[in-house]
């Protein structure tokens, strides 16, 4: 009998705690993929970004790229009417709530159209300046700098490897997948 009471006390409180709503102003998730950051990016480029108006408002927003570790996603987003483009950096990752519960959370970054051009263009300088010394000593040698309220550490382990640190996030974003960002990103403001 003491140890079903035992057993019942232990699962109801594992559930209480579990279940603790959060208002971080950060959001839930439970997969990390391009399709989820697409769906979840929409809502906030229109409440966010653009901001919600009376009348109909057009705008597209495309997935550039989802890096490897599941951990950042890239997406281009433009809206002619209000004359707005830029890029928008998905971060998701494991995030624990005052009574230890662990849950998976994502956030964006929004970089207006000449922002993006910008930090895209230092780390692929930097990357591309600094390529012997990130050769010499593989995962060794580390570079960073802060562009905003970001940071970023570039290193090489096998290939160069981007380390975004923002907004209590650490995510990390490949060599492969940052280069797809950049070119896509590049080729569909353009259009």
């Amino acid at each position: 009998m003491k140890i079903k009471l035992l057993l019942a006390s232990l699962l109801i409180s594992g559930i209480s705690f579990s279940q603790v709503s959060e208002s971080t102003g950060i959001y839930f998730a439970k997969e990390f993929s391009k399709d989820q950051a697409l769906y979840k990016a929409k809502e906030y480029v229109m409440k966010n970004v653009i901001g919600i108006k009376e009348k109909l408002i057009r705008f597209d927003i495309d997935p550039l790229a989802a890096a490897s570790s599941g951990e950042l996603t890239s997406l281009v987003y433009s809206c002619e009417e209000k004359n707005l483009s830029g890029l928008i950096l998905g971060f998701y990752g494991s995030r624990w709530n005052d009574a230890g519960a662990v849950y998976q959370a994502y956030a964006f970054k929004n970089l207006p159209k000449n922002n993006a051009l910008e930090i895209l263009s230092k780390l692929d300088k930097y990357i591309d300046d600094e390529s012997k010394y990130l050769s010499a000593d593989s995962d060794n040698n580390n570079m960073f700098f802060q562009y905003e309220d970001m940071t970023f550490l570039i290193y090489r382990d096998g290939s160069v490897k981007i380390r975004v640190f923002w907004n209590d996030f650490d995510s990390e974003w490949e060599s492969t997948a940052f280069g797809k960002t950049k070119r896509r990103f590049e080729r569909k403001i353009k259009d």
